[in-house]
C-alpha cells in the first residue's frame, strides 16, 4: 500500500477529490492521516467521515515553527508515509521539514507556475490581466511555490471573471490533476531529472 499524509487548513475539497478517486480504491493507495492546523476546518470532518485518522496540531502550543514542524514530522514518521500532499495547507514549511522529506512532498497551486506564486494567485492573475491561468502540481522545495513542476492545466480567463469565479473553475481542474499526479508517483512514473525538471513515463 502507498501511504499518504494530507496537510490541510480549510474546506478540504482537494482532500475530498483524493478520497473519492484514490483512497482504498483499486489503486493500492491509502490516506493514512490528515494533519490540520485549524481546529474547525471542514477538512477534518471529511476525513473523519471516511474513517481516516486526523491530527489537529495547534501551532499556538509551540514556541516556534521548528518545534511545530517537529511534531508533524513525528506524526508522519509514525504513520510510515510515502508521500505528503499539501492540499490547501496555508503554512510555509521549514527548510528542516523539506529536507527531511526531500522529493516526497507535493503541492497544488492555483496558477500556472512560475507565474503568481504565493497567496491570492487568482487575484494576481486578474490584476495582471492574463488571458490564461490554471493550476500546477509541483514538488515542494525550500522556496514558495518554486519546486519542480509535475503537471499543469490551463484555464481560460474570461473578461467578466471575478476572483471567485476564476477560483471556482480552476478548482475543478485541481480536483483532476492532483489525484492523477499522486497515482503517477505511486506507480513510479514521475522521474525527477538532474536538471530539476520532471519527466512522466508513458
Amino acid at each position: 500500500m502507498f501511504n499518504l499524509a494530507v496537510l490541510v487548513s480549510g474546506r478540504g475539497s482537494n482532500l475530498q477529490s483524493i478520497i473519492d478517486k484514490l483512497h482504498l480504491k483499486d489503486k493500492n493507495i491509502e490516506i493514512k492521516c490528515v494533519i490540520c492546523n485549524k481546529k474547525d476546518a471542514f477538512a477534518l470532518k471529511r476525513a473523519k467521515k471516511h474513517g481516516i485518522k486526523v491530527y489537529f496540531i495547534d501551532e499556538r502550543r509551540y514556541n516556534d515553527k521548528k518545534e511545530y514542524d517537529k511534531k508533524i514530522i513525528k506524526v508522519i514518521t509514525n504513520n510510515e508515509i510515502d508521500l505528503i500532499i499539501l492540499a490547501g495547507y496555508m503554512k510555509v514549511l521549514t527548510p528542516t521539514f523539506v529536507k527531511k522529506f526531500k522529493n516526497k512532498i507535493v503541492n497544488i497551486h492555483p496558477s500556472l507556475l512560475p507565474a503568481f506564486p504565493g497567496l491570492n494567485a487568482q487575484k494576481q492573475a486578474l490584476d495582471y490581466g492574463v488571458k490564461v491561468s490554471g493550476c500546477t502540481v509541483h514538488f515542494v522545495d525550500e522556496g514558495v511555490d518554486t519546486g519542480p513542476i509535475i503537471k499543469q492545466k490551463a484555464v481560460e480567463v474570461k473578461s467578466d471573471d471575478t476572483e471567485k469565479s476564476l477560483a471556482k473553475r480552476i478548482l475543478n481542474y485541481e480536483h483532476q490533476i492532483l489525484p492523477e499526479v499522486i497515482e503517477l508517483i505511486s506507480k513510479k512514473k514521475v522521474v525527477l531529472k538532474k536538471d530539476n525538471t520532471v519527466r512522466i513515463k508513458e
